[in-house]
């Protein structure tokens, strides 16, 4: 029988005995015929002469440098669908983990942000297959996140202020999750600013077997001209001083090219179902004062595998003047933020530490 995984257009007609639950504030648990039973929440005032049933409890308040629990899943099953929406100066004050069958440290740590490819805490619409963001600040992944004995979801504000109306739906199946189904796995690092002749680092010390699926960077420009001809590359299986994968320049890795620049002066912003650069946020001659971008490159057709580990670097490099008119490059120090999501067999390497609050902040 189908086990209800790997869902798609061409098994969408078959039958399974898979079992779908979803967790809410009207639900926290998913337990079945247990939803909208609240009788107190954050909808308590206006649903006062309804009562219960009548969306008592929607959303959730998060309190200053707090953690809650958003899923508490036992299985074997897979998370298929999160939802969730706040307010975007929120996005970089929420840090989202995730721990799969009682690991002691997270496989997904992100702010929340960042993880659905809003990094600059300004709302920006998404059109891509595993990310969807919809107006107005509408996060939604599709991310398979499968799970063995046990699902567990925490969201922590890190920030001395609370966080008001935090609504989530995070949809799931109850099903077997056969032996080479691997864990999904995401982390966050910034540089800001990076080192002068420095790289990036998206991912070190990843070690064991998976495969890389995704990249989401939020790069903030500190010069003037062109900033994307660095280069993205992948140490796999033992790789020292040269990569397997060598990209030919970063507005190449994120589908585009030429320096995204369509029509000409202007920067061509897209949303494709595997990469785009939706998000260009442009000095205005007042306070914004510098160059902000956001890309993602989703790795579903072409996921990238490795057998023992991995490193994934990417360079920051544009261009000088010179009096001979011969082209040179300059290396850059730009605020690079970047997200990278990959499937492996557990267990995972420790991540680095999460920056804190005022290293995260956007300003």
């Amino acid at each position: 029988m189908f086990n209800g995984l790997g869902m798609g257009l061409g098994n969408l007609a078959q039958v399974s005995n898979a079992q779908t639950r979803s967790i809410s504030p009207e639900n926290f648990t998913g337990a079945k015929g247990a939803g909208g039973m609240a009788t107190e929440g954050t909808g308590a005032i206006p649903s006062r002469e309804l009562g219960q049933g009548w969306k008592v409890s929607p959303s959730i308040h998060l309190a200053p440098q707090s953690t809650v629990t958003l899923a508490d899943i036992t299985g074997p099953g897979a998370i298929q669908h999160i939802w969730l929406t706040v307010h975007p100066t929120a996005w970089r004050r929420l840090v989202l983990r995730c721990y799969w069958d009682d690991e002691p440290t997270p496989s997904v740590e992100v702010p929340l942000g960042d993880f659905f490819c809003n990094g600059w805490c300004e709302r920006c619409n998404v059109a891509s297959l595993p990310i969807a963001v919809n107006p107005a600040g509408g996060f939604n992944s599709y991310w398979e996140m499968p799970f063995r004995q046990r699902a567990r979801i925490t969201l922590e504000n890190v920030a001395p202020d609370e966080v008001r109306g935090f609504y989530y739906q995070i949809t799931y199946t109850l099903t077997d999750v056969p032996p080479d189904r691997a864990y999904f796995h995401a982390q966050f690092r910034r540089s800001n600013p990076l080192p002068y002749k420095g790289v990036h680092t998206l991912l070190d010390g990843v070690a064991g077997v998976g495969h890389y699926v995704g990249t989401y960077l939020a790069w903030g420009v500190h010069n003037n001209g062109w900033w994307g001809e660095g280069e993205i590359k992948f140490y796999m299986d033992g790789d020292a001083d040269y990569p397997t994968i060598c990209g030919t320049g970063t507005e190449d890795y994120f589908g585009g090219a030429w320096n995204f620049e369509h029509p000409k002066g202007q920067y061509g912003v897209f949303s494709s179902p595997f990469s785009g650069m939706p998000q260009a946020i442009l000095p205005d001659g007042l306070y914004r004062s510098q160059q902000r971008f956001g890309m993602y490159r989703w790795h579903v057709m072409d996921p990238i595998r490795f057998h023992q580990d991995l490193r994934v670097t990417i360079q920051a490099l544009g261009w000088r003047n010179t009096q001979s008119g011969q082209p040179l490059y300059v290396p850059l120090q730009d605020d690079i933020a970047s997200t990278a999501f990959w499937y492996q067999l557990e267990p995972h390497a420790p991540y680095p530490a999460l920056p804190a609050l005022n290293d995260l902040e956007v300003i």
